[in-house]
């Protein structure tokens, strides 16, 4: 046991042995009590007064796990000794009953390692999983770990790079509330301290991934397979044992619908979600074993070979670990040169993260069974600031199902064609013209494009700018806020004729915002950017004429005209855009046929734009606040007659979307509050119907301030949602795919036509650096709640999948998931309601997932 002062060591016996009068009150208050006690009484550690005393649970946490010197001090050792004391005779007291709190939970999951083995432990956890499950969530800002003294919220900041202010080739985004000017040196505006807090946050956000977020070490939660019997250990040897000792890798996850896989057991099939599963009946392929570093203009290259084994579906798995500093980084996967996986990283700690991706890939098995040059692009930078290497594991499944699964026959791509020389292949927009000159097969009988955008850089935040117009409202310091209102929309055109739009779903990647909100819990698609998918089958019968046809990808934001009421579309935009794109056909089984058809009759109105700013002065006269508004409604309908060997059909593409866009700064731009919507409805009719509905609200409310000491202070609270209804031939997966493969559920099957995705995530962060020292950090929570239906013809919905996370301060303090009853045909019911995921699947699972619930 570690030396306390005499004064520490008789409060903590205080708090024991009035345990028992302390059950009347919420368990919480106890450790609150002894914060308290220990705070009002300023108590230090013997040896180690010139250490902090440590005031809250979090703290104590936090400091633990950020850095190995920390883990060492003698004030977070016994703070986290005497709590953990404080649980562990709570437990053993009420070894049948006692529901740990969620502080409780978060200091005895830290030390769960130790536990493992112990039944009492393992009921105590368990116990706090069955309670906490049915608990609704319904206000993320009444955190209870603001309780705990560990959060604190208000209005919330400008949305955060932490990006390379020093070498614009590095940068992957900034604040939308950046300057256009290119700092030279970061630490020379630190070192000058910008009195506007606006100027300051773009100065700080060169360095805040190196001070906090990548040093921070948050253990993840094991999962209940292969316990292993140990020997119980004293509290205080619990604590300095797990504190000296090198912790596991954070597993840093994505929320996602089940993948299908196939299922060694019974040449059935299973659900993974990050582990493969192989049986005599599938194969693998190692499509990439690499370590990128500075890697820069130097993607991985390899070949593919299709495997032996027969197949109709592939999925594809991607795993990655790294430790030490590093920020998020954008990766792209080609065939030679069409683009077929976009993704990007976690950040790493110093103790190391992993992170993994199963991916369903059938939708390119046309690309699968042929030989290809595989390109993965990912740029890194290894130096004596970033340190950390993604190591990266890639394997492709091959197997076969009963589905019956129709792939495109042939996939171009749109892209900047680079693969010959080994390069990346994707369009930076606007610096480049993103068209090629395509032709197709004259027996196509159907055609979509699918495009993948995402902005990156000065356009990472493209949410969140304000008109073109106010880009100079707070002229301070020759500041210059990002412009072209909040509103993106990426055209694709065809001959010069506008073929259909995609309004961008808005990105958060790991770095965004306050990166406190995304770890362990990645945001909204940060592991898989969503395509969108536009029906070109209308333009077959002036297209197929043998010729070469322009296909070109445009992003256009909003300028301002007629006294500042409406708008226009413009290909002006900041930089950049990274865009590519990719013709799906399908052929006639007949190689001589030709598709023909009539000159396609194009319904375009001009779209509807209603913007609106107002700005007002503070007592100086200087500009105080902004409010805009940037308010969207779009449609457009194509429509030809198209003539196949199997007859002739009408074919129409419709899309009709809406958005509303309203934004305010406040406080000369260190606050800023973001609500946006996005709804739209696209519809294929013909001979091939598709439709899909959806909608993604974000809502974010975030402050930046620099205090009087010096410190600095940044909060951000953020609300953001997914919607997608999806029916008939789709492009890719909707995750209905995973409960459809095996012939007990063929019934099923043929009564769910389509499929309803809702996914949320509610959170709340803060980073905190000092002045006086290099020390910063960064806590919060994340809920995200996931939920897939079927839905039948009649409209009725059946959930597939459901799944409800929450993390506090890095830990996973809630884990619910279910999966459809229906899925445990051939399996005992009672694992089904009341087992462990491992009882349940086969195989090794992520760590994250603890249990099933039904």
């Amino acid at each position: 046991m570690l030396g306390i002062n005499s004064d520490h060591a008789f409060l903590r016996l205080l708090v024991l042995e009035n345990l028992a009068a302390c059950e009347t009150v919420q368990r919480k208050s106890t450790l609150s009590f002894l914060m308290t006690v220990m705070a009002d009484n300023n108590i230090t550690i013997a040896g180690q007064h010139s250490h902090p005393t440590v005031t809250s649970v979090s703290e104590a946490l936090e400091r633990a796990r950020n850095c190995a010197d920390c883990a060492q001090d003698n004030a977070v050792v016994d703070f986290l000794e005497s709590a953990l004391h404080i649980i562990w005779t709570k437990i053993q007291s009420n070894p049948n009953s006692y529901v740990m709190s969620r502080d409780e939970f978060a200091i005895f999951n830290y030390f769960q390692s130790r536990f493992q083995g112990q039944q009492i432990a393992i009921d105590a956890r368990k116990r706090f999983w069955d309670i906490n499950s049915k608990l609704i969530i319904t206000n993320l800002m009444a955190s209870t770990v603001q309780s705990s003294g560990s959060q604190a919220y208000g209005k919330n900041s400008s949305q955060t790079r932490w990006e390379d202010l020093k070498d614009t080739n590095l940068r992957r985004g900034s604040s939308p509330t950046s300057a256009s000017k290119k700092f030279k040196n970061a630490y020379h505006w630190l070192e000058n301290r910008p009195r506007n807090p606006i100027c300051f946050i773009l100065a700080l956000s060169a360095l805040l991934g190196c001070l906090f977020w990548p040093t921070s070490d948050l253990l993840s939660i094991a999962s209940y397979r292969q316990i292993e019997e140990r020997q119980l250990l004293a509290p205080e040897e619990l604590v300095k044992s797990s504190l000296s000792t090198e912790k596991a890798p954070l597993n840093v996850f994505q929320v996602y619908m089940p993948v299908t896989a196939p299922y060694a057991a019974n040449e059935g099939l299973d659900i993974t979600d990050g582990s493969l599963q192989t049986s005599f009946n599938s194969c693998q392929v190692v499509l990439m074993n690499h370590s990128f570093g500075n890697s820069y203009g130097s993607p991985f290259v390899g070949d593919y070979t299709p495997p032996s084994c027969k197949f109709n579906r592939v999925i594809m798995n991607f795993t990655a670990t790294s430790r030490g500093r590093q920020f998020d980084r954008l990766a792209v996967m080609y065939f030679n040169d069409t683009e077929i996986w976009r993704t990007s990283t976690a950040e790493p700690t110093t103790n190391g993260i992993i992170f993994e991706y199963t991916k369903d890939m059938t939708a390119y098995l046309s690309l699968w069974s042929k030989h290809q040059k595989i390109i993965f692009d990912l740029g890194n930078v290894i130096n004596d600031v970033y340190t950390g290497p993604f190591n990266t594991t890639l394997i492709a499944t091959f197997f076969t199902t009963s589905e019956n699964v129709v792939p495109a026959t042939q996939i171009i791509p749109i892209s900047a064609r680079k693969g010959s020389i080994n390069s990346p292949s994707a369009f930076v927009l606007p610096s480049d013209t993103a068209v090629n000159s395509i032709s197709l097969p004259k027996n196509t009988n159907r055609a979509v494009v699918s495009i993948g955008a995402c902005g990156q850089a000065m356009e990472e935040f493209w949410w969140g700018n304000v008109l073109q117009s106010d880009i100079h409202t707070f002229d301070i310091d020759d500041m210059t806020l990002n412009g072209f209102s909040p509103f993106r929309e990426v055209q694709l055109l065809i001959d010069g004729k506008l073929a259909g739009v995609y309004w961008p779903f808005p990105v958060i990647f790991t770095g965004g915002v306050v990166p406190g909100l995304w770890r362990p819990i990645v945001g909204i698609d940060t592991y898989d950017l969503r395509e969108h998918q536009i029906d070109i089958t209308p333009w077959l019968g002036v297209i197929l004429d043998g010729n070469s046809h322009t296909f070109e990808i445009r992003v256009a934001g909003i300028q301002q005209y007629q006294n500042d009421v409406t708008g226009k579309l413009t290909e002006s935009v900041g930089d950049n855009w990274v865009v590519t794109g990719k013709v799906f056909i399908w052929l006639d089984s007949d190689s001589a046929a030709i598709t023909t058809g009539t000159q396609p009759e194009i319904n375009l109105p001009d779209p509807l734009i209603y913007i609106s700013h107002s700005i007002s002065q503070n007592s100086t006269g200087a500009n105080e606040t902004i409010t805009y508004t940037a308010n969207v409604q779009r449609s457009l309908s194509i429509t030809s007659t198209i003539e196949t060997t199997g007859g002739s059909y009408q074919a129409n593409w419709s899309q009709n979307l809406s958005t509303s866009n309203y934004g305010h700064y406040e406080a000369q731009g260190a606050i800023q509050i973001t609500n946006q919507t996005t709804s739209g409805v696209d519809e294929s009719r013909g001979a091939f119907s598709y439709k899909t509905i959806y909608s993604y609200p974000l809502w974010t409310n975030t402050t930046s301030k620099v205090l009087s000491d010096g410190n600095y202070s940044l909060d951000a609270v953020v609300n953001r949602g997914l919607s997608i209804y999806t029916e008939g031939s789709t492009l890719y997966p909707t995750g209905i795919e995973a409960f459809f493969h095996n012939s007990s559920e063929k019934s099923l099957s043929d009564s769910l036509s389509s499929t309803q995705l809702d996914t949320t995530q509610k959170g709340a962060a803060r980073y905190f650096s000092k002045n006086s020292t290099s020390s910063a950090r960064s806590f919060g929570e994340t809920e995200q709640e996931f939920k897939l239906q079927g839905v039948d013809d009649e409209a009725n919905g059946f959930e597939l999948y459901y799944r409800k996370v929450l993390a506090q301060n890095g830990t996973i303090s809630l884990d619910i998931e279910r999966l459809a009853d229906h899925y445990a045909v051939n399996r005992d019911r009672n694992i089904m309601e009341n087992g462990t995921y491992d009882q349940l699947f086969a195989g090794p699972v992520q760590n994250h997932r603890l249990k099933i619930s039904a």
